[in-house]
């Protein structure tokens, strides 16, 4: 970094000569830094006087700018209804390494004590084709697991514990995607229903790992005992080979709409910060009550450092962005692909080999960007979710009730071979992050027993979460114990988990759905910290363990067969190095027709996929897909260098037992309704 960038080390840094503390404010006309009592976190011990440069970054240098030194910033500016300037007022550093509360619930930044020993542990830097996240919550992966010391149990410590660690590769998962860990806090209207924003995603601070995450010992150990905590997480993990992905909030803060509690930004230079009109109503493209404006260099700086810190500093391998189209809006508020955070974001030489996955959209106009984001990122893909529960559920749905499908096969096939009508070939099949659950929304287990949400518990008499979920109860709202019920479920579990992990792109597991764990039909837990939202480790029934052994062998399927992992999109008559040469065939062995494609009777194909090698072994697949119920003789395609075909894998089975392995092209074989087989063609 240049030593004359105007912006550079914003926040506290350690000299010579004492702490220097520096903040950005284009709109203050004063601001002090205030240091508080080491014991006494009210207890102002001394107040400094900032001064502003021509850049509009004030600093102060003071020897009470020790590690562990509490301390706040007041700015005071111009009265007018886009700022919120008020002198008295004690704000955090929006660059604060570390947080503490006070005894009467406000909070303290406080000078981090950074040291860790890394030793020899390196990130594991893995490639986007063998990439398999599991998305998971801090909290809830460990708190309810036995085999964690209980007082451990839910903490950063936990996730890194050797029974997690174990249970993840043993999974066979490559990368932990955290859902958020810097320092967040409820909103107010939670807290007025005595409830707790349990996800995270209502941030304070953009620096901090959150307190409530580490054990006990941790956050009364002192100075930097948080950090050292997560750090050693972040090691361990990266010794056994798994990396972390870190869910992050930057689209907008805790700091709520106008009338919420001021701690940072607002108070610091509310015009400059977030979005507004001109009688000071804030422009809300997130739905959370402000917006960050990131047409200023200084919001998009404060992102592009926190970002730099956690990969470099923490070492964490990539983010995952929430609502990142915000972070791509321009001083109108309009999207644009090439906005300047967007693209620094994927071409800083800090951030080099990071992985940036964004949540492509948010709920303001023009929000949805699927597809459209630079070359670098890779997306969450909805309408991968959407056609794939579409096609398992809803549409078996309108079979079972109308007596025919709402849609053929088409377009699953699309999305199955990696979704080049949504991505530029420049990008691949490896920019679509495919995931059928998430954190919001039904868990898989749920997505096959329930046709509506049941968010009572939620405080807001079912209104919120969706009522667009793409679900199918199969028959029963809910638990049942009818047997054809229940086997129907395990099979579209199965299937939803197979086309998940079978499919061109990067597969996204939300954390249980690879045992079936439930959330009696809430589709939108964010504020149930419980056993609702926790991983279950306990007795699990038959049928989950079934689940989890094809998730298991599925996961193995996918890193042994290269084909299903194309790096490139194929071109017609060229052999394009990582690719997979795709040909499509119908139940008859034929090439598909127009009317195979669209035809809601005829959602039957076979998916013939080769590897173009370029660092791996040549490989060839064979997926045969049938979406309806009833049993479907298909005549096995007949392609040049194809001698046979191997069965390895059938959705309509929990295992192969008795299962004849061995066809011949041209061969007849029966595929249950509603099913997938996966066969290594040689």
């Amino acid at each position: 970094m240049p030593p004359t960038d105007p912006l550079r080390n914003l926040g506290v840094r350690l000299t010579s000569r004492g702490g220097e503390l520096r903040v950005w404010s284009r709109n203050a006309t004063a601001m002090d830094l205030v240091v508080f009592d080491s014991r006494d976190s009210s207890w102002v011990t001394a107040v400094r006087p900032m001064t502003k440069d021509s850049h509009d970054v004030w600093s102060v240098t003071s020897s009470k700018l020790a590690p562990g030194a509490r301390y706040a910033i007041r700015a005071g500016g111009p009265k007018g209804k886009t700022q919120d300037f008020d002198p008295t007022r004690n704000l955090l550093d929006p660059y604060a390494r570390g947080l503490a509360r006070t005894a009467d619930g406000e909070w303290r930044s406080y000078v981090q004590d950074d040291a860790f020993d890394w030793g020899d542990s390196r990130r594991p830097g893995i490639g986007a084709d063998h990439t398999v996240l599991y998305e998971a919550h801090v909290k809830g992966l460990t708190k309810a697991n036995p085999s964690v010391p209980e007082e451990l149990r839910g903490t950063y410590a936990a996730l890194a514990h050797e029974s997690t660690i174990a249970y993840l590769k043993d999974l066979g998962v490559t990368t932990v995607e955290l859902l958020p860990i810097h320092q967040s806090v409820s909103e107010q209207r939670l807290i007025k229903q005595g409830l707790a924003n349990y996800w995270g995603y209502n941030t304070l601070n953009f620096f901090t790992p959150h307190a409530g995450y580490a054990s006990r010992a941790a956050q009364f150990g002192g100075t930097g005992a948080v950090l050292r905590e997560f750090k050693g997480m972040v090691k361990l993990l990266h010794e056994a080979g798994l990396e972390v992905v870190l869910d992050v909030v930057y689209n907008h803060t805790s700091e709520e709409g106008p009338g919420g509690p001021t701690t940072s930004l607002r108070g610091l230079d509310n015009a400059s910060y977030y979005r507004q009109m001109d009688d000071g109503d804030y422009i809300d493209v997130t739905g959370c009550g402000n917006t960050v404006d990131f047409s200023l260099p200084a919001a998009q700086r404060l992102v592009l450092d926190s970002l730099r810190y956690w990969h470099n500093e923490v070492q964490v391998d990539g983010f995952r962005f929430d609502l990142a189209a915000t972070l791509g809006r321009d001083a109108d508020a309009d999207f644009d692909p090439q906005h300047p955070l967007l693209e620094a974001i994927v071409r800083d030489p800090a951030l080099a080999g990071a992985k940036m996955i964004a949540e492509p959209w948010d709920v303001g106009m023009g929000g949805w960007q699927v597809g459209n984001f630079p070359d670098g990122w890779q997306e969450w893909n909805d309408g991968y979710r959407d056609r794939a529960r579409d096609f398992w559920l809803t549409d078996i749905a309108s079979a079972r009730h109308n007596g025919v499908a709402a849609q053929g096969i088409g377009g699953f096939a699309r999305r199955l071979a990696g979704s080049s009508h949504v991505f530029s070939e420049a990008r691949g099949p490896m920019a679509s992050v495919n995931f059928i659950t998430a954190h919001d929304g039904f868990t898989m287990a749920d997505l096959t027993s329930y046709n509506q949400k049941h968010n009572l518990g939620n405080g807001e008499n079912n209104r919120d979460g969706t009522d667009n979920n793409h679900s199918f109860n199969h028959g029963v709202e809910g638990p049942t114990r009818d047997e054809a019920v229940l086997a129907s479920r395990c099979k579209a579990m199965r299937n939803l988990m197979g086309t998940l992990l079978l499919s061109a792109g990067i597969p996204m597991i939300t954390a249980g759905d690879e045992f079936g764990r439930s959330q009696r039909g809430n589709n939108n837990a964010y504020c149930q910290d419980s056993e609702l939202t926790w991983l279950g480790w306990g007795e699990r029934d038959e049928w989950q363990d079934e689940l989890l052994l094809v998730t298991k062998t599925l996961l193995r399927l996918r890193r042994e067969n290269p084909a299903l992992r194309p790096v490139r999109y194929g071109r017609f008559g060229e052999t394009v190095p990582s690719a997979s040469q795709m040909d499509w065939y119908n139940d008859h062995g034929l090439s598909m027709r127009d009317r195979d494609w669209n035809s809601p009777t005829a959602r039957t194909l076979q998916y013939l996929a080769a590897s173009t090698p370029e660092f791996e072994e040549f490989n060839r697949i064979l997926l045969i897909v049938h979406g309806l119920e009833h049993d479907v003789t298909v005549t096995l395609p007949e392609h040049t260098g194809v001698a046979g075909y191997t069965l390895l894998w059938d959705s309509a089975r929990d295992d192969l037992a008795g299962a004849r392995l061995e066809h011949s092209p041209g061969e007849k074989t029966l595929i249950a309704g509603a099913s997938m087989q996966l066969f290594r063609a040689g």
